[in-house]
């Protein structure tokens, strides 16, 4: 498990995740979700299945957009677009986030980029991924300061898509609509109970032995140590090579 990097359990997580969509679309400046959705594709093709369509904003390979996120919006609008990950300066547990910054709106005294287009994302598309590495009582909050886009809606409200999952740097939670809330699903490697409900700050719900997240097996590994990393390249080549070396070293020092 020392050789595994904590990231490469995120990106495996998240291709279990997608496992059944037809077409996933990624932000901008979104490494690891792009590399899950990549890792599931070379898992299904490797398999001699077909894979996910993968369009990922800023991309010149892996973009099937011309004309950006209008053309996203219009794609998800049509039910054309099965999976997407969306983050937050803040998330609370009724799965609201906020994208505008912390404080009484508008005297923000931390501002963020903005909510942009996720208020409209989230209602369409079915299967929204919660991502945020940061987890900390000061990201996973009790109550968003600002709701940029609520995480379930009042009866009689159309909405075809929503939260199925929040993934962090310590743990996977399912999203329970009828609830509304979370439920914690497995912890990483190199954490606990404990240290997951210190660093939570909205209640969840748990079983009295959480599973640990399941580690990549070797193909799997080989496989995004591999032609995944090369394809992230082409759009995040900084992330890439990050990895590769960080990788690398602790390979070194395990040898």
């Amino acid at each position: 498990m020392r050789e595994i990097h904590p990231r490469e359990i995120l990106i495996c997580t998240i291709a279990k995740l997608l496992d059944g969509v037809r077409h996933v679309a990624v932000g901008a400046s979104s490494p690891i979700p792009a590399a899950g959705a990549m890792l599931l594709r070379a898992l299904k093709q490797q398999a001699g299945e077909k894979g996910p369509r993968i369009s990922i904003l800023g991309s010149v390979e892996h973009n099937f957009f011309t004309n950006g996120s209008a053309e996203l919006f219009d794609c998800a609008g049509q039910g054309r677009i099965d999976a997407f990950f969306l983050g937050g300066g803040q998330i609370d547990g009724r799965g609201n986030i906020n994208l505008v910054g912390t404080g009484d709106y508008p005297q923000t005294p931390v501002r963020w980029p903005g909510s942009f287009g996720s208020a409209y994302l989230y209602y369409v598309v079915p299967r929204v991924i919660l991502f945020r590495e940061e987890h900390t009582p000061r990201a996973l909050v009790e109550k968003v300061d600002f709701i940029s886009t609520p995480g379930v809606s009042d009866d009689g409200v159309h909405r075809s898509g929503g939260p199925i999952a929040l993934l962090t740097s310590k743990a996977l939670f399912r999203f329970d609509k009828s609830r509304p809330g979370f439920a914690l699903e497995s912890i990483h490697p190199g954490h606990d109970l404990t240290g997951i409900k210190d660093a939570t700050g909205f209640q969840f719900t748990h079983d009295s032995a959480p599973e640990q997240t399941a580690p990549p097996d070797a193909s799997t590994l080989a496989l995004l140590r591999g032609r995944v990393y090369d394809e992230v390249a082409e759009t995040y080549p900084d992330f890439a090579a990050q990895i590769r070396r960080e990788i690398e070293q602790t390979l070194s020092r395990a040898s």
